[in-house]
């Protein structure tokens, strides 16, 4: 009889202990089943997860963004890439959506196109060159940067300026952003000094644009060009040569940290 009863509890206390085990591993199953994946190495910024494993750059503009004048076809926005390279092993990501002469009036159109700003939402960097073709307009700014004209000019560049601003900072408030400054191609020309002035004069202007916004830089070029203007242009006198942009760059690197 004892024999029996001991079988009998036996049974009874292995079918439980089944019944414990599948139970146990059914729940561990719903747990993990109903727990999100973790997200290596990502942060969740105004809505949008960002992968700090590379970084991302954007160079809005005229035909410095693009690099005419480089034979190397890089521009300041390329050898700026060689140099951040030299920073770090990360991944770096880069959109180049210049156009060559580009004035701040197109400018301002672009940055409203749905492509464009989704571009500019996905950037750690963003890169800005524009004034220069409303400023020297073919050379037509050597003739009229005396009269009330030029005033106009520099109004509407100004208000175009900040309207840009406002849409990058509207898609993307974390990004760093830096304005290249206007250098004077003309420094050895008879109007050469005359038009210094209404260079430094847009580019202080375009500097205290800048400084309304948050992380928006202003980065000057005017210096890197004045007492050498020609050992660092192009052909046409007009855009940098490949030594002129790599001091562009170089100026931007410095600038730009982890």
């Amino acid at each position: 009889m004892n024999k029996i009863i001991i079988r009998f509890v036996t049974i009874v206390s292995a079918l439980f202990c089944l019944v414990w085990i599948v139970g146990l591993g059914w729940a561990v199953k719903e747990y993990y089943a109903e727990k999100p994946a973790k997200l290596p190495q990502t942060k969740i910024i105004n809505n949008k997860v960002e992968n700090k494993k590379g970084l991302t750059i954007v160079a809005l503009g005229d035909s410095l963004t693009r690099g005419t004048g480089d034979v190397t076809g890089k521009g300041y926005v390329g050898d700026l890439l060689d140099e951040l390279k030299k920073k770090t092993k990360q991944p770096i990501q880069l959109t180049n959506l210049g156009i060559i002469g580009q004035t701040s009036d197109q400018l301002r159109s672009q940055v409203q196109q749905m492509e464009v700003q989704r571009q500019i939402q996905k950037a750690d960097i963003i890169l800005v060159t524009i004034g220069g073709n409303d400023l020297f307009r073919g050379g037509q700014g050597l003739v009229d940067y005396q009269t009330t004209e030029i005033n106009k000019i520099e109004k509407n560049y100004l208000d175009n300026l900040n309207f840009i601003f406002q849409q990058i900072r509207k898609n993307n408030s974390n990004a760093n952003v830096f304005f290249i400054g206007l250098y004077n191609p003309f420094m050895d020309l008879n109007q050469g000094k005359a038009m210094s002035e209404v260079v430094r004069h847009w580019n202080y202007d375009s500097s205290e644009a800048c400084a309304v916004f948050p992380k928006i830089v202003f980065v000057p070029t005017y210096d890197l060009f004045e007492l050498k203007v020609n050992d660092y242009l192009y052909s046409d006198k007009f855009h940098p040569n490949s030594k002129g942009y790599r001091l562009i760059a170089e100026r931007v690197a410095s600038l730009i940290t982890w």
